[in-house]
This record gives structure tokens, C-alpha cells and sequence, in this order.
């Protein structure tokens, strides 16, 4: 079942539930009995993926509240020991 959502000119918006495949017609009011026209809204489409939310919710945060950084960042680890053992006897600058 579908739901439709028709506008009376006195009584305002109400919703219409029927089949999909039922012939399109404009139905009346059921309060004042007027005639009444379809008000066409955007689909009802499912939340994005929680990664994703996740991603556009940092986004919109850091146009408002940027990350500020207090200090250098650390330099990378230099590795103690040479891949090669044959690189130990070179000379060190």
C-alpha cells in the first residue's frame, strides 16, 4: 500500500492509502467534500551507511569547530638497526 498525500483548498493536506497499481483519480475531501490535488514530495529514502554518516557529520563539524594542533607533530622513528648488517660498516654522517 501507498500513501498519498492530496491538499484541499479549506482543510488542508491529507493523506490518501492505497495500492500502487490502483488507477490514478483525484479524490475528494472527506471533510468538506472539495475538490483536492496531489502534493507531490520528495521519497522516503533510508539513511545513509553509519561510515558514511560518520564522515559527512566531521565534515560539517570542522567547518564550525576545526581541529587545532598544539604542537609539531612527532617526528618518525628512525630504525635502530640497518635491513642490511652490511650497511653498518658504512660510514655515518
Amino acid at each position: 500500500m501507498a500513501r498519498y498525500d492530496y491538499a484541499c483548498g479549506q482543510c488542508g493536506v491529507f493523506e490518501v492509502v492505497r495500492p500502487i497499481d490502483a488507477p490514478i483519480h483525484e479524490p475528494t475531501c472527506a471533510t468538506c467534500g472539495g475538490a483536492a490535488t496531489r502534493v507531490y514530495a520528495p521519497p522516503a529514502i533510508t539513511s545513509p551507511h553509519s561510515a558514511l554518516r560518520r564522515v559527512r557529520d566531521a565534515a560539517a563539524a570542522s567547518a564550525h569547530e576545526p581541529t587545532v594542533q598544539h604542537r609539531m607533530p612527532a617526528s618518525p622513528r628512525r630504525n635502530a638497526h640497518p635491513p642490511n648488517p652490511l650497511h653498518a660498516r658504512l660510514p655515518r654522517p
